[in-house]
């Protein structure tokens, strides 16, 4: 019978090809707080009976499909630790550049949205590092259209000791006017889902990643109302998908002719973020 982390892998690996070895790796790792340096150190380990018993019950729930942040309760997001469950979208790392764009672009005094905040990943990564470069008196705000995820947000919030003032909203309808507004939307396309991992569709809530048809529903709403939400000298920062940035640039040429817009790659190349201001 297996005894160490190597032996479990290849066992567990075998049985269960259609599983990410990355997958295995984070659910092991996290589970014994081991970074992943410190894993690779120590994948000849012999493990004690509890730690078996909690690993593989673990490993069965990756066996049926469970995402490894939904099996330990919680993803990393900028270095910070994000609780995350069932019905709350798992933050990814595309998005820290979001973060760190419009961070660029935080003044202290500033009033600040993270618009469909999920888990509230945005705003404790944007909230921390805004305190790292001494900008101070924010007003922050998130709204989520899930009450799940409200509730959710609400605990990391308290985590990291945050004063953010939660408000339930679909897109901006209800919410104030804000100098800065950052999101991440759902923006996949409808006829996308067969393309995506299992797991993601069986774990994550569709109302956070599908954006309609042509996955631009939440861009249509958010171009129509923002003006009315977004203050002189605001900004706001959107992720989309690597493949709608020509659309997107049409539909905010079209409502959007007082704003300058600029688009930015990530890291690997694909245009995947968007950023709005007026023009002076």
């Amino acid at each position: 019978m297996p005894s160490n982390f190597k032996q479990i892998k290849q066992n567990f690996l075998k049985e269960n090809p259609e599983i990410l070895p990355e997958d295995v790796d984070y659910v092991l790792a996290e589970r014994l707080d081991y970074t992943p340096s410190e894993f690779q150190m120590h994948l000849e380990d012999n493990l004690t009976a509890e730690q078996l018993k909690v690993i593989r019950r673990d490993l069965k729930k990756l066996a049926k499909g469970v995402s490894p942040q939904y099996i330990v309760g919680y993803s990393w997001f900028l270095g910070y630790k994000i609780l995350v469950k069932r019905g709350v979208l798992i933050p990814r790392f595309e998005t820290e550049e979001l973060v760190l764009w419009a961070l660029d672009n935080l003044s202290e005094n500033q009033k600040v949205l993270d618009l469909g905040t999920g888990s509230g990943a945005i705003m404790v990564a944007l909230a921390n590092k805004a305190k790292e470069k001494n900008i101070s008196n924010l007003t922050l705000y998130a709204s989520d259209i899930s009450d799940n995820a409200l509730r959710e947000s609400e605990e990391n919030f308290l985590n990291y000791d945050l004063d953010v003032i939660t408000r339930k909203a679909n897109v901006l309808i209800g919410l104030e006017k804000f100098d800065l507004i950052v999101s991440n939307p759902p923006y996949i396309k409808l006829d996308e889902k067969n393309l995506m991992d299992k797991n993601v569709i069986q774990n994550e809530p569709e109302e956070a990643l599908f954006g309609g048809e042509d996955g631009l529903d939440f861009y249509r709403r958010f171009a129509q109302q923002v003006k009315d939400h977004l203050n002189k000298n605001g900004h706001f920062f959107l992720e989309f998908g690597f493949n709608q940035q020509d659309d997107l640039a049409k539909l905010f040429a079209k409502e959007l002719p007082e704003f300058e817009i600029e688009f930015k790659k990530d890291l690997s190349g694909k245009p995947r973020m968007v950023h709005g201001r007026w023009k002076n």
